[in-house]
């Protein structure tokens, strides 16, 4: 399994998205990274006001370290900003910290697709990298002729499936935050219209990321299914 051209075949449209999503996200935060809101809000402000706005009570907001290491966490109910988001006073600042929010609102809401995600986290997390370590051993296990190969393949394969799950999970999670992150910004008065064109540009090109790194999941469990022999390929 090792330096199979297969592999970047079934995965090169995943990684061409990911790097455009990149290019993307960089761009679009420098340049409203360079436009100061007209309320004048830095980011750790806009969050609590969006989540004052929303009647979301309990929820801290720190800074922490790190280059767009924004995030929320649901077991300690902390929303986490990095440093330039945090006390940053720009359009890009304002954008992402909400967004951060959002996600605190949906776990006052309880949406639905966050709770679930949240129950797939550990599952995913273990499954993840052990998957690999499983699929591995059987395909060597097979190419030995050893019995016990392709009952392993599959259920590694099986437990990658949890890491795909929890990805397609996600995508509806990340991008309703980012509505409710525009409409509170915009109802709240935090920005303009106008302004919000380039909180959408940040935005849309953060989503980007999430779907090459679904795209990207989904395709290395085709590619598992096709060296399995499960995908019009064969067992080797």
């Amino acid at each position: 399994m090792f330096f199979d051209p297969m592999y970047l075949l079934f995965v090169a449209p995943a990684m061409l998205l990911a790097a455009w999503a990149q290019w993307r996200v960089h761009s679009a935060y420098a340049a409203a990274g360079r436009i100061a809101p007209q309320s004048g809000l830095s980011g750790a402000e806009a969050a609590h006001e969006v989540l004052r706005a929303a009647h979301v009570p309990g929820v801290e907001i720190e800074p922490v370290e790190g280059f767009l290491s924004d995030h929320y966490d649901p077991s300690k109910k902390v929303l986490r900003l990095s440093r330039d988001v945090y006390a940053g006073r720009s359009l890009a600042a304002l954008g992402i910290a909400a967004h951060e929010a959002g996600h605190a609102i949906q776990d006052e809401r309880r949406y639905a697709p966050l709770v679930v995600r949240n129950g797939l986290v550990p599952l995913a997390s273990v499954s993840g990298g052990l998957s690999w370590v499983i699929i591995f051993v059987g395909f060597v296990l097979a190419s030995m002729h050893v019995f016990l190969g392709q009952p392993l393949i599959l259920l590694g394969i099986g437990a990658f499936s949890l890491t795909v799950v929890f990805q397609l999970v996600n995508l509806p999670v990340e991008f309703d935050a980012s509505r409710r992150a525009r409409i509170a910004l915009i109802d709240g008065g935090l920005i303009t219209a106008e302004e919000d064109y380039h909180v959408k540009k940040v935005l849309d090109a953060a989503a980007l990321t999430y779907v090459a790194a679904t795209l990207s999941s989904a395709l290395t469990l085709l590619y598992f299914l096709f060296r399995a022999g499960l995908l019009g390929g064969r067992d080797r």
